[in-house]
C-alpha cells in the first residue's frame, strides 16, 4: 500500500503543475491570439484575467464541496473539466468562445486545488507528509517560474502548426493520461483521526447563499485588480473594491450565524484561530505576490527593455527555473535571506546595465531562494491546522496564493508603468524591483517573527501524535 500511495503523488503533482502553469502560459501567446481571432483589447485581457478570476473566486467553495462529496471524487471531476476546457480553448474559433473556455478552465482549477492539498495531508503522515509537501511546493514553484518559458517555446516553435493553440492543447493528453490512472493510482485516504461527534441538530450541506457572497466578494477584489490598471483605474474599479468590504463582512456574519444555528458553514472561521496559520497566510501572499510580480517584470524587461525575442527571453528564465529546482530538492531555513539577496543582486545588475548572462546569474540566486522557502512555508502553514479543518484551510490557502499573485502583478505593474512615462526601461524596472525587494523583506520578517504553531493532536491507542511545522510526526506519551 505505501508504494501505491507514492504512485499517487505524480498524479496530484501533474494537476498542480498544469493548473498553475496555465495562469502564466497564455501571456506570451496574447499577440498571436489577437491576430488570429481578431480579438479586441477587452477580449484579450480576459483571456488571461478570466482564468485567474474564476480560479481565485472559486477556491473556498470548492474546498467545501470536497468536504461534502469527497476530495477524491471532486479531484477527478475537476481534472476532467480542466481537460475538456483546455480542449475548448485550443479549438476556439472566436474570442468569446476562448474567453468562456478560459473561465471554465479557472473553475476547474479552483475545483482541483484544495482537493490536492487535502489529499496530500490525508494520504501521507509524519516524514512522508513533509516529503509530499516538498514536492508540492516544487511543482507549484516550477510551474510559476516556467510558465512564460514554456509559453514562449510553444509559440516560437509552433508544433504541428498549432500556433498559440498549443499552449492549451498540450494539457489535453496530459490531463487525459492523469485521469485514466487516477482511479487506480489514487487510493482511499488513510483513516482520519477520531473526531468529536457532531451535535444531532448539525445539518450539513452547501451554503449556497454563503457561496454567492464569498464569490461576489472575491470577484469584487480580484476583477478590478486585474483590469483596473489596464483601463487606467476607472471609477467602476474603485466602486468594486469598496463594495467587496460589506459583501465579505456579510459573508462572515452569515458563517457565524450558520455555525450558531446548527448549519455547517461554508467556511469554518475557527481555521483562523491558530495564529501560526493566520500569520503564515501573510507570508504566502507576499511570496506568491513577489513571484508573480517578478514574472511580470521579467517578461517586459527582457523583451522590450533588452530587445530579446520570446524564445531568448524564455531561455534567460531557465536560470530562475534551475535555481528553484536545485534548491527545492533540499529546502532549508535560509530561503528568505537568499531570496532577498537574489533580488538585490538583480537590482544591482539592472542598475549597472550589465550583460544578459549577469542577469541570468542573479535569477539563479532568486530561484534558489524561492526553492528553499516554498515547500517549508506551505507545509508549516497547513500543519498548523487541525485535520478536521483541512478542507477549509486548503481553500483559504489557495485563495491567498492566487489573490497574492494578482495583487503582486497589479502593484508591480502599476509602479512599473508609472515610472515608464519617460520611456526609460531601466528606471521602470528598478522601480518595480524595489517593490519586489520590499515583498522579500516581508517574507524575511515573517521567518524571524512567526509564532509557533499550536500542534494539532490526534488520539491514538498508544498515546498522542504531534505534527511539527515541518510535517514530521512526533509520538508523545
Amino acid at each position: 500500500m505505501p508504494s501505491r500511495r507514492w504512485a499517487a503523488l505524480p498524479v496530484l503533482l501533474v494537476a498542480v503543475f498544469v493548473t498553475t502553469l496555465d495562469f502564466f502560459v497564455a501571456n506570451l501567446a496574447v499577440p498571436s491570439i489577437r491576430a488570429d481571432l481578431r480579438a479586441g483589447d477587452a477580449a484579450v485581457q480576459f483571456v488571461v484575467a478570466g482564468y485567474g478570476l474564476a480560479y481565485a473566486a472559486g477556491l473556498i467553495t470548492s474546498g467545501r464541496l470536497g468536504d461534502l462529496y469527497g476530495h477524491r471524487r471532486m479531484f477527478r471531476a475537476g481534472l476532467a473539466l480542466f481537460t475538456l476546457a483546455s480542449a475548448g480553448c485550443g479549438l476556439a474559433g472566436e474570442a468569446a468562445w476562448l474567453v468562456a473556455a478560459r473561465v471554465a478552465q479557472g473553475v476547474a482549477a479552483a475545483l482541483l486545488a484544495p482537493q490536492v492539498l487535502t489529499l496530500l495531508g490525508d494520504l501521507y503522515r509524519g516524514a512522508d507528509r513533509a516529503t509530499a509537501f516538498r514536492w508540492y511546493g516544487t511543482a507549484v514553484g516550477l510551474a510559476g517560474v516556467s510558465g512564460q518559458v514554456i509559453g514562449g517555446v510553444l509559440v516560437a516553435t509552433d508544433p504541428l502548426g498549432l500556433g498559440w493553440r498549443a499552449c492549451f492543447l498540450v494539457n489535453v493528453p496530459i490531463g487525459a493520461a492523469a485521469l485514466a490512472v487516477t482511479g487506480r493510482l489514487l487510493p482511499r485516504p488513510l483513516p482520519s483521526p477520531p473526531r468529536p461527534a457532531a451535535p444531532p441538530a448539525r445539518r450539513a450541506g452547501l451554503d449556497l447563499g454563503g457561496a454567492a457572497l464569498v464569490t461576489a466578494g472575491l470577484v469584487a477584489i480580484v476583477l478590478p485588480l486585474i483590469e483596473g490598471r489596464e483601463q487606467g483605474w476607472p471609477p467602476w474599479a474603485w466602486w468594486c473594491l469598496a463594495a467587496s468590504v460589506p459583501v465579505l463582512v456579510a459573508f462572515v456574519r452569515r458563517q457565524r450565524r450558520a455555525a450558531a444555528s446548527g448549519w455547517t458553514p461554508l467556511l469554518d472561521l475557527d481555521v483562523f484561530a491558530d495564529r501560526a496559520f493566520a500569520w503564515g497566510l501573510v507570508a504566502v501572499g507576499l511570496l506568491f505576490g513577489t513571484s508573480a510580480g517578478l514574472s511580470f517584470v521579467l517578461a517586459l524587461y527582457l523583451q522590450d527593455g533588452l530587445g530579446l525575442g520570446p524564445l531568448a527571453a524564455g531561455a534567460m528564465c531557465t536560470a530562475l527555473n534551475a535555481g528553484f529546482f536545485a534548491a527545492s530538492l533540499r529546502p532549508g531555513r535560509f530561503g528568505a535571506p537568499v531570496l532577498l539577496l537574489g533580488l538585490c543582486l538583480l537590482y544591482e545588475v539592472v542598475a549597472r546595465a550589465a550583460q544578459p548572462y549577469q542577469v541570468a546569474l542573479a535569477l539563479l540566486v532568486v530561484g534558489a531562494g524561492m526553492g528553499l522557502i516554498m515547500s517549508p512555508l506551505l507545509s508549516s502553514v497547513l500543519s498548523a491546522v487541525r485535520p478536521a479543518r483541512a478542507g477549509a484551510a486548503a481553500g483559504v490557502l489557495g485563495t491567498v496564493q492566487e489573490t497574492g499573485g494578482v495583487l503582486g502583478c497589479t502593484i508591480t505593474g502599476t509602479v512599473f508603468f508609472g515610472a515608464l512615462d519617460g520611456g526609460d526601461w531601466r528606471s521602470a524596472t528598478l522601480a518595480a524591483l524595489s517593490v519586489l525587494v520590499a515583498g522579500a523583506l516581508g517574507v524575511l520578517a515573517h521567518a524571524a517573527l512567526r509564532p509557533r504553531a499550536r500542534t494539532p493532536l490526534t488520539a491514538t491507542s498508544g498515546g498522542r501524535h504531534d505534527h511539527r511545522p515541518d510535517g514530521v510526526e512526533c509520538r508523545r506519551p
